[in-house]
């Protein structure tokens, strides 16, 4: 029996963080973040819940959802089984030989105010630079970063010369 509580975000966003079995990199390759991004978007349309900001990586993901009324722990669910389905109908790769392909919890976070949103945005779209994938946050594809220049939230040079100074201490990995 597990002591994770979850507590009703009363219509307040939520930050949720996923990770892969032993953190093994089953979301690399373009393919496989397109496949679980498939999945997000298709989950999103049957629950409901708006995708505020997102970033899938080689080995977990982090999104930003206002869940509305939806239950976050069916939502991750559904995002973790229907993607594992769908991994495990492509053609034979050597990470099929793993059991399961996600840890059994995720984290997730309750947002409290527009600093905090601000942060976990901010937190999310720098992740692929903190990482070492590419040099800045507009380089990666997989992440919805480029959504948020389009609306002049963030310049496309934001986080290339040091990490925001609001994400310094954060580790929700």
């Amino acid at each position: 029996m597990t002591n994770i509580r979850r507590y009703s975000s009363n219509g307040a966003p939520i930050f949720i963080t996923a990770v892969t079995a032993n953190r093994e990199p089953f979301l690399r390759g373009n393919e496989n973040k397109q496949l679980l991004l498939d999945v997000i978007r298709e989950v999103k349309s049957e629950y409901g819940f708006v995708m505020l900001g997102y970033a899938i990586l080689n080995d977990h993901f982090h999104f930003l959802i206002n869940p509305k009324q939806a239950d976050i722990s069916k939502i991750m669910q559904s995002v973790k089984l229907r993607f594992t389905r769908r991994f495990n109908q492509q053609p034979m790769t050597v990470e099929k030989q793993s059991v399961s392909l996600w840890q059994r919890r995720f984290w997730d976070h309750i947002i409290r105010d527009e600093d905090d949103f601000q942060r976990h945005l901010d937190y999310i779209h720098y992740n692929p630079v903190k990482h070492g994938i590419v040099q800045s946050a507009y380089e990666y594809q997989f992440s919805s970063f480029r959504v948020y220049i389009e609306r002049d939230m963030y310049s496309p040079d934001w986080g290339v010369d040091a990490a925001p100074l609001q994400i310094s201490t954060m580790e929700v990995e």
